[in-house]
């Protein structure tokens, strides 16, 4: 009667145990990678730091002064994506943060080349009313 009991708990121990698709080896649910073979189990959760957050948020405050240049590098996207709500959470902050920025830098540009214009208009003006 021991026997069998030691045989079911050995069998249920092994059910509950993942196996990788690749290597077929035992792996802990809490892996990311496989420990035998090193194929990927599954994502590692995004970093949520508060380091990372200025990070994300400086990236996107300044991503349309280089001209969206790295967009592919901008990281908010894997956030918004993310099932975390924290994590979505941080990708929406980001992507309100670009959408402020690019606004800004479009007004700026306006009413900078509306007054350079101006000045060099009022400049003409002045040269031709001795």
């Amino acid at each position: 009667m021991d026997q069998n009991y030691n045989e079911e708990n050995i069998q249920t121990e092994q059910t509950d145990q993942f196996v990788c698709s690749v290597c077929h080896q035992p792996i802990k649910p809490e892996y990311y990678f496989c420990p035998n073979c090193g194929h990927k189990i599954k994502e590692k959760p995004l970093s949520t730091s508060v380091q990372t957050q200025i990070g994300i948020y400086a990236y996107s405050i300044i991503l349309p002064f280089i001209l969206y240049i790295s967009i592919k590098k901008w990281p908010a996207m894997k956030y918004i994506k993310s099932n975390d709500q924290k994590t979505k959470q941080i990708g929406y902050i980001a992507m309100t943060l670009i959408i402020l920025s690019t606004i800004s830098i479009i007004w700026f540009s306006f009413v900078g080349t509306k007054k350079m214009i101006q000045s060099s208009v009022d400049s003409i003006n002045a040269d031709f009313n001795f």
